[in-house]
């Protein structure tokens, strides 16, 4: 009998604790991530970028509450917020309080595909279905039947009236110590939302320093803002794969960026031309896979500094 059953209930004791682990310690177990991004003009003094990413907020997260409003303590020079706040319909004014604090900087936004739709339920092994058939959301698959809609309207009123801009497929511009900081987003290429067309044309010659943002890094929007000259691109949306294996990697990025980049930064190249690419893994999961593992939620700390 030992013989017999030994391995199975073996591996069954070692994913019960993976998975326990996954969901109850590795998911809410937040961290602040720093990086050194060299693409200020000469001379300009650094700017500290803080980007929140994929909260997928549900009621009741105190704890990703309380992390959020603590990241007022760093003092930014701005704040960007690159999209999925929400992964529940009632979660508009608990993303709002936790974002309280971060609200009092200067910031800007782009939403994503589940600040306007709430999650559903679905098998997480279709992710790697759809990344062998090149499907992932609406490009490519068929279009979403009965999806929740979320309050979305009430979120952006709320980024707004504390002064957040709102970059929908529009051009932006902060003033940071008289510096000019022009900031360029698009709607989430995920659900086929992304107009760059509205906003192509590059960098603007009176600003200081530009920079594009999207929610999901879908390679079409990376080439758009590559090509026409945006030194710096800031997107979420992967979650950093969520489910890493060790000493391997994200399995998935659900959507059409390689797995090389899944997380952190990197580079972009198109047309010649060459970007900085942060993809942050952001600091929540869908309400229906609360785990993560390998890959544990954050935000990040960017200091832009001059080119050498």
């Amino acid at each position: 009998m030992r013989a017999r059953y030994g391995v199975p209930l073996g591996i069954t004791a070692v994913g019960a604790a993976g998975l326990l682990y996954a969901a109850g310690f590795e998911a809410r177990s937040f961290r602040l991530r720093r990086v050194t991004v060299p693409v200020l003009p000469a001379g300009m003094r650094p700017l500290r970028v803080l980007q929140v990413s994929d909260i997928h907020m549900v009621s009741g997260q105190r704890k990703k509450q309380r992390w959020l409003r603590s990241l007022a303590g760093l003092r930014p020079d701005f704040v960007i917020n690159t999209g999925d706040n929400l992964s529940d319909p009632e979660g508009v004014p608990e993303v709002l309080d936790a974002l309280g604090p971060l609200m009092d900087f200067p910031g800007a936004y782009v939403f994503g595909s589940n600040d306007y739709y709430g999650p559903t339920l679905r098998n997480p092994v279709r992710y790697l279905f759809e990344k062998a058939q090149g499907r992932h959301g609406l490009n490519g698959n068929p279009p979403v039947v009965g999806a929740i809609h979320n309050p979305w309207e009430d979120l952006r009123d709320g980024f707004d009236s504390a002064g957040w801009l709102n970059l929908t497929n529009v051009r932006g511009a902060l003033k940071i110590d008289g510096v000019e900081i022009e900031l360029t987003g698009i709607d989430d290429p995920h659900i086929k939302r992304d107009r760059y067309a509205q906003v192509a044309g590059g960098p603007s010659a009176s600003a200081d320093f530009s920079m594009g943002l999207v929610h999901a890094p879908y390679l079409r929007s990376l080439d758009a803002f590559t090509a026409d000259g945006y030194p710096l691109i800031l997107a979420g949306h992967t979650h950093g794969g969520q489910v890493c294996l060790p000493f391997y990697g994200a399995l998935v990025t659900n959507c059409d960026l390689d797995t090389d980049r899944v997380k952190g930064l990197s580079t972009h190249t198109a047309s010649g031309r060459t970007a900085y690419l942060h993809v942050s893994a952001g600091c929540g999961t869908s309400r229906y896979t609360p785990i993560r593992f390998a890959c544990p939620p954050e935000a990040t700390l960017l200091t832009l500094t001059p080119r050498e």
